[in-house]
């Protein structure tokens, strides 16, 4: 005969530890899940991350012509719609202008040397015009770095890969950015082009790659002339960024050899104490 299991009996305050011992499973299951989720969600974003390959910028920290160029050309072509709401007009100084230069080739509004660079469009006809409101440009060669190269890289690519597409709002699209809001501001200066692209088959599937450009209507600059002014306006944007950078690089040279020298003297000192101690 088949003896019965005998029942154990849990005291009460037992029962309350295996409850809170269950729901702090059950939480840490959640935990784990969300992150589980959160990662896979990370990974398929990074995956679906297309588009051309970003062009090498050119590299115009230290060429003052060509910052003072790509100032005029932020002033006359960005600053229309885009705001440097942390940059001041005397700023430019730093880079060669006088106040007088500044006073009568880049105040294009009633604003003075002293004040905030702020672009003459009302936000809300911005708003009704693009859909959004034109970004502030102060900081965006340091906020558009990615895996595909650096902020000034992606400002490169980005303004000399627009192309005429009448199905969008502004009448253009472009390759790094589809689908952007902003028009070719620069058009004049490029004139129209259409990407030509050929096909290739990937993993048994057929893809469209870029192969060149058709020059459809020509603008007031060649190619090569383009892309000049275009890294000049990259390179003022990089320094914008950060006017102070040239002189952060140099003050941290004189304070590593500074270093330099007070651990050599420290290093000697402490042998000079301790010589004497077995």
């Amino acid at each position: 005969m088949e003896k019965p299991s005998r029942c154990r009996i849990v005291s009460p305050s037992r029962r309350i530890e295996l409850e809170k011992i269950m729901k702090t499973m059950g939480f840490s299951k959640k935990i784990i899940l969300g992150l589980m989720m959160t990662l896979g969600l990370t990974l398929g974003a990074q995956a679906n991350v297309g588009g051309p390959a970003w062009d090498k910028a050119p590299d115009r920290s230290n060429d003052m012509p060509a910052l003072q160029n790509g100032a005029k050309l932020f002033v006359n072509y960005c600053l229309n719609c885009h705001s440097a709401s942390f940059m001041r007009f005397n700023r430019l100084k730093d880079i060669g202008f006088t106040e007088a230069q500044i006073k009568d080739n880049l105040l294009v509004t009633n604003a003075k040397v002293g004040e905030t660079m702020k672009s003459a469009i009302d936000p809300q006809q911005a708003k009704a015009w693009f859909g959004v409101n034109p970004p502030d440009l102060t900081v965006i060669a340091r906020s558009r770095a990615g895996s595909n190269g650096t902020g000034a890289d992606y400002l490169y690519t980005y303004l000399r890969t627009f192309y005429k597409d009448e199905t969008k709002p502004t009448g253009w699209n472009n390759l790094v950015f589809p689908n952007a809001a902003m028009p070719h501001a620069l058009w004049e200066l490029q004139g129209v082009r259409q990407p030509i692209y050929k096909e290739v088959q990937e993993h048994g599937a057929t893809a469209h790659v870029l192969e060149g450009w058709e020059q459809v209507k020509p603008g007031t600059m060649t190619a090569a002339q383009y892309d000049q002014a275009v890294g000049d306006l990259v390179g003022y944007l990089q320094w914008m960024g950060e006017p102070v950078q040239k002189t952060r690089v140099h003050l941290g040279v004189w304070v590593l050899l500074f270093l330099a020298v007070f651990t050599f003297f420290a290093w000697r000192l402490n042998a000079a104490y301790w010589k004497d101690v077995k």
